[in-house]
């Protein structure tokens, strides 16, 4: 039985009160409301409508996380947060706390040591009961990486804003100067190292009619007309093109349906193993695929500016598939 919009949002017509402990708020406390295409459950299971999370704000479980960012500009996130930001959030910086070190290979944005990843998480608030939202203000290309960071960490309890920093403007919900200073949490992971592949592991798939390899850049990057961040273009040799912006619809991730038309040709592929630039975007994909129910999908997270790094390396310009 389909639910009614009182079961998935049950807090309409109610009002809630700010948290006293939300200090530095600016603007008022709008009621919540149902915003988005009519229609749309806001229950997929990696988003969250910013309606429900202001209804959340306060919760102890809950960590909300700025990770605003711009490649172009590797200060911006940090300039955003301290400008204005979600009530109580912390901010991640995708460079600094997500990444590791640049290195010959690895690409643009390593994954970091699970080490020292685990301790900024738990100096952030986050530990193994929270509950994580993660918003940014580019439909959740980046808020994807934390996601995608904290499955492979095996944390389940993480969610994505529905059209991030924007979303929550646009509804006129409060921000916040202030910064918090949260108090630090165990976590302890439990890795799931089969979500992710080696460039070794993905030159030797180039080979198995079984693997899709899927590459999130826009169209004219995966083709090899533009190339602005790497110092080669073109894509891997076999991999089909599904630019991550496409999940998208003003913003906001796309319904079920529509997710479902998009990857209909995906459905039943034996091993798809997703990249993009650097590791970031290409979590959109698997959150998008995660949400029609395909799971398992991996990530290759050196992808392109990894796999150029290696000279003899295969490329391929120009449309494939």
């Amino acid at each position: 039985m389909a639910a009614s919009i009182a079961d998935i949002l049950p807090w309409i017509g109610k009002t809630t009160p700010l948290r006293a402990n939300h200090s530095g708020l600016v603007g008022a406390a709008p009621e919540p409301q149902l915003i988005g295409k009519a229609g749309y459950d806001y229950r997929m299971k990696n988003l969250i409508a910013a309606s429900e999370l202001y209804a959340r704000l306060g919760a102890p479980d809950l960590v909300v996380v700025d990770t605003r960012c711009s490649l172009q500009d590797i200060s911006y996130g940090e300039r955003a947060y301290r400008a204005s930001h979600l009530p109580g959030a912390v901010f991640l910086d995708i460079d600094r706390d997500l990444s590791g070190p640049k290195r010959l290979h690895g690409g643009r944005h390593p994954l970091p040591e699970v080490t020292t990843l685990v301790a900024k998480l738990s100096a952030a608030g986050i530990g193994n009961s929270s509950q994580v939202v993660a918003y940014d203000d580019a439909g959740g290309m980046f808020a994807g990486r934390l996601w995608w960071l904290l499955k492979y960490l095996g944390h389940d309890a993480v969610k994505l804003l529905d059209g991030g920093w924007p979303a929550w403007l646009e509804a006129g919900y409060p921000v916040s100067t202030e910064a918090p200073k949260p108090a630090p949490q165990r976590f302890t992971p439990c890795l799931r190292p089969e979500l992710l592949v080696t460039m070794a592991e993905v030159r030797h798939a180039l080979d198995d009619p079984d693997t899709v390899l899927l590459d999130a850049r826009a169209p004219e990057r995966y083709r090899g007309e533009l190339e602005p961040l790497d110092p080669k273009a073109g894509h891997i040799p076999g991999a089909r093109n599904y630019p991550f912006a496409d999940n998208l619809e003003g913003g906001k991730f796309k319904d079920i349906a529509a997710l479902h038309q998009r990857f209909a040709g995906l459905i039943g592929a034996k091993r798809l193993i997703a990249y993009c630039g650097s590791g970031v975007s290409s979590a959109h994909n698997i959150i998008a695929l995660d949400e029609i129910g395909v799971s398992g999908v991996q990530l290759y997270a050196g992808s392109w500016s990894d796999w150029v790094s290696f000279e003899d390396n295969p490329i391929v310009t120009g449309a494939e598939g």
